[in-house]
């Protein structure tokens, strides 16, 4: 490569009107660097991606009210149970960035590939 360092991109996307599972999977896209010519899959990608007016995102009235995220303690009577409307409601950015973690490649990139999202 010719002694020159890759430049940071900066990949802006607009959640407004969007439904939130085609946003997450354009989100894992853009973050592996799939849009770029020099994409390597053994490479993280130096593409940098702000989610902006998440709080306006479509939601499916199906899977708002009816599913549901289980957690366990391991202990005696810990299992922990939250809607999806209401950890949306508490916190859309946490939300998201489960959904677009589950999206990217399950191996050593995967964590380096994830602290490149941000919100506003």
């Amino acid at each position: 490569m010719n002694g020159k360092q890759p430049t940071k991109i900066d990949i802006t996307v607009e959640a407004r009107g969007k439904s939130l599972g085609r946003l997450a999977s354009e989100v894992a896209h853009l973050l592996q660097g799939k849009h770029l010519a020099s994409y390597r899959p053994n490479k993280p990608a130096l593409a940098y991606v702000l989610v902006t007016h998440l709080s306006e995102v479509k939601l499916d009235p199906v899977s708002k009210d009816g599913k549901v995220y289980y957690r366990s303690s391991l202990r005696p009577g810990g299992l922990k149970k939250r809607s999806f409307n209401e950890w949306f409601q508490k916190d859309p950015q946490e939300v998201t960035r489960h959904m677009v973690y589950g999206m990217l490649p399950k191996n050593k990139l995967r964590k380096i590939l994830i602290k490149h999202l941000t919100f506003i």
